[in-house]
């Protein structure tokens, strides 16, 4: 049984061959965000031994809101009858027992550390072997946990787990909508002069949120399981020892700063604006007696921070950031690229 859709084609049409040929080829759905000019601070992270008094414990409720499809695959391909689809085969998201979708922790996770990395002077956390040599030596990835950058202290490097402990996010509908990815061609640094400056990478890249995703329905693409637009999801992010400015960096990237209004980007189809997730913090769980804590099961209302007294603590903590971690030119850049809402539409050609 096959699948009615375009074959993947090897390369994109009309590519002009040799040369820096960046100029001829079509704009392309993405940006980088420029290293920090300064080498990144290395410390040794807080460690886990203990609760510090001074560094910040406790809990974020999330809400995730859908604003563009969103597909976060799992890597399987089923029969479109299995999940009570008319179509022949059909790539798959985590559904639960209950057969609502999911998103991964590490899905979340990988996006959320990719922002933070690039508004804090941090190094890469994963390069590929191929353009190693073109990575500025400072930027590659930390290797000492004793000598950790400030993204790598927060969310975890070699022997080092990190202060973030992310759940699963499920949704709180139970249907899904299935939606149809156009061809995607892989990425070519050698090809587009904007990867690189004077022979190392331009920085970080980041696909712009969009309005709309772009879907030409199932005879111009594969069949995804998708959360749809308006779809809700809900989660909880457990954070330790975190410092005034690192709990509010973390803030920042999830959208809390009146200033620079962002939008996550998860899973696949970015190119073609998929995956946009706005987020909002319903509570803070923060327990101002660890000890009582863990001596019973029942949460103190008093240790949560809702309402007015919530968004003075965002705010408080956001601040702090602005003065102590943030890298004020590089959110500036992210945050035109991840501005949400947003009037930018998607690629209507080569993706």
């Amino acid at each position: 049984m096959t699948v009615n859709r375009p074959s993947r084609p090897q390369q994109p049409p009309n590519r002009p061959s040799g040369g820096d040929s960046s100029s001829e080829l079509p704009e392309k759905p993405y940006k980088f965000v420029s290293f920090p000019q300064e080498r990144p601070n290395l410390q040794r992270p807080a460690g886990h031994h203990k609760y510090f008094s001074d560094r910040l414990h406790g809990t974020l409720y999330l809400t995730l809101k859908v604003q563009t499809p969103l597909h976060v695959s799992t890597g399987v391909v089923v029969m479109g009858s299995d999940i009570g689809q008319k179509i022949p085969l059909i790539k798959t998201m985590v559904q639960g027992v209950d057969q609502k979708l999911s998103i991964q922790g590490s899905s979340l996770k990988g996006c959320i550390r990719s922002v933070y990395e690039a508004i804090t002077n941090s190094t890469l956390a994963v390069i590929t072997n191929r353009y190693r040599d073109k990575i500025p030596p400072e930027r590659l990835p930390c290797r000492q946990k004793e000598q950790l950058c400030p993204a790598s202290r927060v969310f975890g490097a070699l022997d080092w787990q990190g202060l973030l402990d992310f759940n699963d996010a499920k949704c709180e509908n139970i249907s899904f909508s299935t939606g149809f990815i156009p061809s995607l061609y892989r990425p070519r640094p050698d090809e587009r002069g904007a990867y690189f400056i004077r022979g190392k990478v331009a920085g970080r890249k980041f696909y712009y949120n969009t309005n709309r995703a772009i879907d030409k329905g199932q005879n111009a693409g594969m069949p995804v399981q998708q959360a749809g637009r308006e779809y809700i999801f809900t989660t909880q992010l457990h954070f330790k020892n975190l410092t005034a400015e690192e709990l509010g960096t973390l803030l920042i990237v999830l959208g809390q700063d009146a200033k620079y209004p962002m939008a996550l980007k998860v899973g696949g189809g970015k190119p073609i604006g998929m995956g946009t997730m706005t987020v909002n913090i319903d509570k803070i769980h923060q327990p101002q007696n660890l000890k009582q804590r863990y001596s019973s099961y029942n949460l103190n209302q008093a240790d949560e921070l809702i309402g007015e007294k919530l968004q003075q603590f965002i705010q408080k903590n956001i601040q702090v950031a602005h003065s102590r971690l943030i890298q004020k030119p590089q959110l500036e850049e992210l945050a035109a690229i991840l501005r949400y809402p947003t009037e930018r539409e998607p690629p209507s050609g080569m993706y």
